[in-house]
This record gives structure tokens, sequence and C-alpha cells, in this order.
């Protein structure tokens, strides 16, 4: 266990979706407060939170109430930014840390800040053998799926709990409410024991 880090001012970016460590999200930028904040960050070689939404929508709408959000998200490291057209820019970023919001306040252009607190990091534990069928059945998965992100996956992350169970908890269509308990989970094999369950209820394992 490490001892929470708080970083003041992170940046946040509500999404209708979740974000796990190790993994990838792009994203097509076009809101003024969105661009900034990324432009910022990229200038800075700084990331920013991604949080789910519980209410709201993810463009701003001036006659809606403000946006709610789930208080667990993940660091979004930038990976690259080009721009498709103008006014529209491709994001690429990375999940990184955890983290759990201390406070947050929206500032008047409508983009929000936080104060958190990093959670601690999944530590590495091997696949025991009751599970491996995870690890193998997620590689035929991913041989499926052409110019995957994760076609340069190394054997040490397919063998490694935490790996396996996030990216399965990214492929599955699982409500928000299981993804967002199962990335709240300090214990990665806890959590693949319960992606173990879900593909099998599915009907995908064994």
């Amino acid at each position: 266990m490490t001892s929470p880090l708080t970083l003041i001012s992170l940046p946040l970016f509500p999404l209708h979706a979740v974000l796990f460590p190790g993994g990838h999200l792009p994203l097509r930028v076009f809101e003024a407060r969105y661009r900034s904040m990324v432009h910022g960050c990229r200038e800075a070689g700084a990331p920013f939170g991604v949080v789910t939404l519980l209410s709201g929508q993810e463009i701003h709408q001036p006659h809606l109430p403000p946006e709610t959000f789930y208080a667990t998200g993940t660091i979004a490291a930038i990976d690259s930014l080009s721009p498709l057209s103008t006014g529209l820019e491709l994001l690429h970023c990375s999940g990184k840390d955890r983290f759990h919001i201390a406070t947050a306040r929206k500032l008047p252009l409508g983009l929000w800040v936080a104060d958190v607190e990093l959670l601690p990091a999944d530590h590495t534990i091997p696949i025991p053998s009751y599970l491996r069928h995870t690890a193998t059945t997620l590689r035929l998965v991913l041989q499926k799926i052409p110019q995957n992100h994760l076609e340069g996956a190394t054997d040490a992350q397919f063998a490694d709990c935490g790996w396996v169970a996030n990216r399965w908890c990214e492929l599955l269509p699982m409500e928000r409410k299981l993804q967002l308990c199962l990335l709240e989970l300090d214990s990665p094999l806890v959590r693949l024991e319960l992606v173990a369950d879900t593909l099998e209820r599915a009907g995908i394992t064994p």
C-alpha cells in the first residue's frame, strides 16, 4: 500500500464511459473548454482525470442542470493529439492510476477541476490456474479485432490478474454500475474472479 498523494486542481473530463488503468481511450474533442484543457495539459506534460457521468450530458448545454459524476476515476495521459477538421481534434490517451475525488468545483467556462487522492496501484499477481482461461480467451478475442491497440501486449501482461481483468472490463457489455464497482476494487484477483463469473454466465468461457 502506498500513501495517498493529493493532486491539486486536476482537470476532469466527465464521460459516459469508464477508463481503466492500462486502457486506451480515443476522444473527438471539439468543445472549447476541453480543447483548451487538452492543449494546456499537453504543453505542460500534465494529465487530466476521466470520470463517469451519473447524470447530465458530455456536451455542455446551459439550460440543463450541472453534470454529476462518480467520485472514482482514472488519470489519463495524453498519447497523441491531431486535427481532424476545423474545430475538431482526435485525442488518444491511456489510463494510469485510479483516484478518488476529495472536492470538485466547476469553473466559470464550464470546466470541472478537482482535488484528488490517488488510489493504490494494482499489485502484479500471477493468474492462478483456475482463471487462466480468462487470459486464453482474451487472446483469442483480441486476435479477431483488427488493428486493436493491444496488438503489442506482452506475455507478462496476459499473465497478470489486474491487466487481464481490466481489459475484459473494457470489452464486455457490462452495466456501467458494475464497471464502476470493478474499477473501485483494490484486489486485482477478486476483480478477475468477478470477470470470470461474468464470462461464464455469458457463455463465453466454460
